[in-house]
């Protein structure tokens, strides 16, 4: 694959603290981008905002202004994990959908290509810069956007199952499920927004789990345990 777009769970970037960052956690990550970057592959990068905000739980504040306050969330992740992929001697840079000041440069495909051929990693904080749309979107969004060839998401779960497997033990995992079948039947590996973006625009994804060993190198080029989300339409 040339061109991957990496969607971090925030809340398994926290390891067992659950808020905040575990630098091990994220050492580990980086580490690993390093190896795809040094094998030609250009790595872009969504982070969820779960370790320090989940506005949508909150009942006490306007849904915008809570969403807002996500979007500052997934840039305080990604400066950090941008700043630790540069201690293990990546370059990197971050792009917004807004003007953050000197922070971050503001978002556009041709930004975003012009780093990629620098080989830098480019982080896509801030969502989609719009209220109502979760980081699930933004990361399709943006997939589509630059080409990706697949969207990797690494999250604190291993892949998709039928059913919730941290409340039901009976749950099954699916090895390989179509985008039609996921969204016929809410299977929540993004949110239905993002799920039919993906549908209409034939964007595959792979679900794993994060604190798997290698588990993002394995996605792509190694024993892939997750769930392979198919965009082959049916009939």
């Amino acid at each position: 694959m040339k061109r991957i777009l990496l969607k971090l769970s925030g809340e398994a970037l926290s390891g067992d603290k659950k808020t905040g960052f575990d630098e091990a956690t994220v050492r580990e990550v980086a580490l690993q981008i390093k190896q795809l970057v040094e094998d030609g592959i250009e790595v872009g990068v969504v982070i969820g905002g779960g370790n320090f905000w989940r506005g949508r739980s909150s009942e006490n504040i306007d849904r915008t202004k809570a969403d807002q306050i996500g979007m500052l969330a997934t840039i305080m992740n990604c400066i950090y994990v941008s700043e630790i992929c540069r201690s293990v001697g990546l370059m990197t840079n971050v792009l917004t959908p807004f003007e953050c000041g000197s922070f971050t440069k503001l978002f556009s495909k041709d930004r975003a290509n012009k780093y990629f051929s620098k080989g830098m990693v480019v982080f896509f904080a801030g969502g989609t810069g719009h209220p109502y749309f979760s980081t699930d979107t933004g990361v399709v969004l943006r997939a589509v956007e630059v080409e990706a060839d697949v969207i990797l998401l690494a999250k604190a779960i291993d892949g998709v199952y039928d059913d919730d497997p941290r409340t039901n033990p009976a749950a099954q995992k699916y090895d390989k499920v179509s985008i039609d079948e996921v969204i016929a039947r809410n299977l929540q590996v993004v949110d239905m927004t993002a799920s039919i973006l993906a549908r209409d625009n034939q964007m595959p994804m792979r679900v794993f789990g994060l604190n798997e060993k290698n588990s993002i190198v394995n996605a792509i080029k190694g024993d892939f345990g997750g769930t392979e989300v198919t965009v082959v339409r049916e009939g």
